[in-house]
């Protein structure tokens, strides 16, 4: 389980944080995580196992999730884990595992087969710069400065560029330390798709779930990882969705967005992010560096990719009513632990597409 979790169940209520301490698949149906579809029995005769993996960005929303749904399918065991965006599609495209998550699209690359799969929307969320750097409690940064740093251009706090971005602030000569994915990962993918939106021309190193950074810099695995080298480096700086950041208790920047506001990441800058977001066919989206003043430019999806058929009719019963618990009093959960809930139009296209799933 996510270390996350079990920081939050107080937030989730006493009720399922009782669920969660007993581990086991109830089918008591006295818990409540919604108001919209749970409630009333509708997953009680559900029975079975869903394995997943994939992205960590999204992981604690996940484990929120499965969590709840315990209490409404009590005979249904649902594990998810965080492996990385790019092992998830990999361990899909093998069928190791029945859905994936992931935050970048499916590649050519990927062993996912064309057409063998579809895109489900699930949540969004910010990724923060954060950072650790002592006497510094407020930091601002341009697109292009953001770029310079993670590309090691740029190589002490104090140098000119940061310094444009913060007037009046007392920036430190530290060195800073640059930490990043070390696995395959859509959080990678988002970061650096914006830095080549937001800084075309500055940011040299494309973009993608892997990326050649420069040997001076540090890896570590999954979100958490990168969080546990900023928190435990005077001068270090890395990119983190904000439900590890907070968890975590880092320090994030705010970034100038296409507007030339500073915006911190919070939910209500990721939900004015999604808003302008262009939807294609298949559901894919890309909210990040989006127009509006209030939007903070940083805004990842993320998405569930399942199969078109399953060639098991009660396998497909099984994703289709997790997946619709998600997409409707999963949703409720989002805010609590730092995920913006889909907008109304998107949610609905996102039923309609777990509406396609054959058995």
């Amino acid at each position: 389980m996510n270390r996350n979790v079990l920081s939050r169940r107080v937030l989730a209520g006493v009720a399922l944080a009782a669920l969660a301490l007993t581990g086991c698949a109830s089918n008591d149906n006295s818990t409540e995580p919604g108001s919209n579809s749970g409630g009333d029995g509708a997953y009680a005769n559900l029975s079975g196992e869903l394995k997943a993996s994939g992205a960590s960005f999204p992981d604690a929303y996940y484990q929120e999730v499965i969590e709840a749904f315990k209490g409404e399918a009590g005979k249904v065991t649902v594990t998810y884990n965080a492996t990385g965006s790019g092992t998830g599609k990999k361990q899909f495209g093998e069928g190791l595992v029945d859905f994936a998550g992931t935050d970048s699209l499916v590649k050519d690359t990927d062993g996912v087969a064309a057409g063998s799969f579809l895109y489900v929307p699930t949540v969004a969320a910010p990724i923060t710069v954060s950072y650790n750097l002592q006497g510094v409690d407020k930091l601002q940064l341009s697109p292009e400065t953001l770029a310079k740093i993670f590309q090691t251009d740029i190589k002490t706090w104090d140098d000119a560029a940061i310094k444009a971005d913060n007037p009046g602030v007392t920036l430190p000569s530290t060195p800073i330390v640059v930490a990043h994915r070390s696995d395959g990962s859509g959080t990678t993918s988002n970061f650096t798709k914006y830095l080549d939106a937001a800084a075309a021309g500055t940011w040299k190193l494309g973009s993608g779930d892997t990326v050649n950074w420069p040997a001076s810099t540090q890896g570590g695995e999954k979100n958490t990882g990168v969080a546990q080298i900023v928190q435990q480096t005077n001068g270090a700086v890395g990119y983190v969705d904000l439900s590890d950041a907070k968890a975590t208790g880092l320090k994030f920047a705010a970034i100038k967005n296409k507007d030339g506001q500073f915006v911190e990441p919070t939910i209500e800058g990721t939900t004015a992010g999604l808003e302008g977001a262009e939807i294609a066919a298949d559901l894919s989206y890309n909210p990040l560096n989006a127009a509006g003043a209030t939007s903070y430019p940083i805004t990842a999806p993320t998405f569930i990719i399942v199969k078109t058929s399953y060639g098991d009719a009660a396998k497909a019963e099984l994703v289709k009513g997790f997946l619709t618990y998600l997409l409707n009093d999963g949703q409720d959960l989002a805010k609590e632990i730092d995920f913006a809930p889909l907008p109304a139009s998107l949610k609905e296209k996102a039923l309609a597409q777990v509406d396609k799933i054959q058995g």
